[in-house]
């Protein structure tokens, strides 16, 4: 293609390709970027091909898939009747096999189409015309249509709900208006709602149109974060055995806390699926328990594997471990919301306590990166490498005088006792804060009660996991963004939160990358999280399960998958 059929794809496109031949963007967010723009994956290798002299393009499947069989995983198995309000990717690993999304991001970390064909981005990235398949049937026959997507996102957008798809739309979707309360403190009670009337805009019955308030980029990747999945509106936002779908399996059977049963669907739209069927054990908070089923043949994979466990699991025969760099972390959040959290020195005192470099190697046996306590990883596009914050107790103890804690504070700090690494970060994160003073009293507690009180605003020192997002911008917006589901610090600050909304519209990648340097500053001196790292995660399956890979945010596409005897 050349420039002027790049243009007609978007304007944004030929600057990008300029950008990468320059050596300013690099050839993971060129493709990351392209596609987003409604460029063709396959195109977009191969432009990249030609740019960089890097012919490498996506691996062909190099097997014919064979039929039959039941893969069976050891996965926690938790509430999972309301997708919109999932807050797990276990949850939708199991949804996902029976429902889709309009997109999908791959183990390369590209977003292609799904129920949607293709899509189109105006010049100014405000407006997004997502074009539906015309071959999609829901399991009871229906034609999949624009009602359908509609429906979805406009009750994803609902404050009722609580879904956190919000948290990824509000800036460009919603505008905020009082509802003529107030709360306790006297301050106008605030909700939201489509920041006009054709926001969300059905042109035919396979074509729609998101109109936003401001430029956004990454319209299709929001589309795929795990609470989105497509429902059938006959089912009025539920999920369980019987609830309508567009996947290649039907779920047949579920009880939290054991397991969940899928079957394949006879009239799958799309390619697949191969085996018989899918099957999530759960074998509770003792990874031991895991490890004795793979071991045992009863179960194939394991979602998440025990690192201390690790050195058994690589002694199963013909089980392999699979792993992908990734951008999954946990992060010690604090509510300023609550005292001694309300002092932004208070908060930068807990980060500059630890040593994360240590605590890489402590809790998580070298396997990731040390953190820099902004939650935008080196593997995200827009990161912006800042000088790297060191331990400094001496600088702990100064900023918490200055906060008029002279003898330190103590604080209750919650966390999960599954996976294992969670308990064993948590207590040398401890060990580190008593030597600036701060007392820490370790509250770990059964992964289905934390899973409870996780985002509450009842405890406000916790320890919570977040899973991989292809962008900071996502992650930022997922988290710290005023008033959103997951904003589970109750972290509120209008500068960041415009900062945020500016960088998640701007195509230009040095521009981008400024704002970014601002927004992870903000957070490093001010905000909510101590955050020791970022994980590896590697997924132990045995051998016979093919076309299985590693996704760097833990996601399970069953329809891709075979057993080969």
């Amino acid at each position: 293609m050349d420039k002027r059929d790049l243009s007609r794809v978007h304007s944004g496109i030929p600057k990008l390709a300029e950008y990468l031949e320059q050596g300013k963007l690099d050839r993971r967010e060129f493709l990351r970027m392209t596609t987003l723009l409604g460029l063709s994956a396959g195109t977009a290798y191969a432009l990249a091909g030609r740019i960089t002299g890097d012919r490498a393009i996506p691996v062909a499947r190099a097997q014919t898939p064979k039929k039959g069989g039941v893969v069976r995983i050891s996965m926690r198995v938790q509430p999972y009747d309301n997708p919109a309000t999932y807050s797990w990717v276990q949850d939708s690993n199991v949804a996902r096999q029976a429902n889709e999304y309009l997109a999908k991001t791959g183990t390369d970390n590209v977003t292609r189409p799904l129920l949607c064909e293709k899509w189109e981005a105006s010049d100014d990235l405000k407006t997004w015309t997502l074009h539906l398949r015309r071959d999609v049937k829901w399991s009871n026959g229906d034609p999949f249509v624009a009602e359908h997507a509609i429906w979805n996102i406009q009750r994803w957008l609902d404050p009722n709900v609580g879904s956190s798809v919000l948290g990824l739309m509000k800036g460009y979707m919603l505008k905020e208006i009082d509802t003529g309360q107030k709360d306790e403190q006297g301050n106008p009670k605030m909700t939201t709602e489509l920041w006009d009337a054709n926001a969300i805009e059905k042109v035919d019955d396979h074509t729609i149109r998101l109109n936003a308030q401001v430029p956004q980029l990454a319209v299709p990747e929001h589309l795929f974060h795990y609470p989105a999945l497509i429902l059938h509106p006959q089912d009025n936002g539920k999920w369980g055995p019987g609830a309508l779908g567009t996947g290649a399996f039907e779920l047949t059977e579920i009880e939290v806390g054991k397991k969940a049963v899928l079957r394949a669907r006879k009239e799958y739209w799309g390619e697949g699926p191969y085996l018989d069927g899918i099957e999530f054990i759960d074998h509770g908070d003792d990874p031991s328990a895991s490890v004795n089923a793979l071991e045992s043949g009863q179960v194939h994979g394991i979602y998440e594997m025990s690192l201390t466990l690790k050195p058994r699991i690589e002694k199963i025969p013909d089980v392999e471990i699979r792993s992908v760099a990734t951008g999954q972390t946990a992060v010690a959040r604090m509510q300023p919301i609550h005292k001694p959290f309300d002092d932004p020195r208070v908060r930068k005192a807990f980060r500059l306590a630890l040593d994360t470099e240590k605590l890489l190697q402590i809790a998580h046996a070298g396997l990731g990166a040390p953190a820099e306590h902004h939650h935008v990883a080196p593997i995200h596009p827009e990161y912006a490498k800042l000088p790297f914050m060191k331990q400094d107790i001496a600088g702990a103890k100064k900023l918490l005088a200055e906060a008029g804690h002279p003898d330190g504070v103590t604080v209750d700090f919650f966390g999960k006792k599954d996976p294992d690494w969670e308990p064993i970060a948590m207590q040398a994160m401890a060990q580190m804060w008593k030597q600036a003073g701060i007392t820490v009293n370790l509250k770990v507690l059964p992964s289905t009660q934390y899973w409870e009180i996780w985002d509450k605003e009842t405890h406000p020192f916790a320890f919570t996991t977040w899973t991989h997002r292809p962008l900071g911008v996502m992650v930022l917006g997922l988290a710290y963004r005023t008033g959103v589901p997951w904003n589970e610090s109750k972290y509120s600050n209008k500068k960041f939160d415009d900062l945020l909304t500016k960088a998640e519209g701007t195509l230009d990648v040095e521009q981008r990358r400024a704002i970014m340097a601002e927004l992870e500053t903000i957070m490093q001196e001010e905000g909510p999280i101590a955050q020791p790292l970022w994980r590896a995660v590697p997924q132990p399956f045995h051998k016979s399960v093919k076309g299985q890979a590693a996704h760097p945010t833990s996601y399970f596409f069953g329809e891709e998958w075979w057993l080969e005897s």
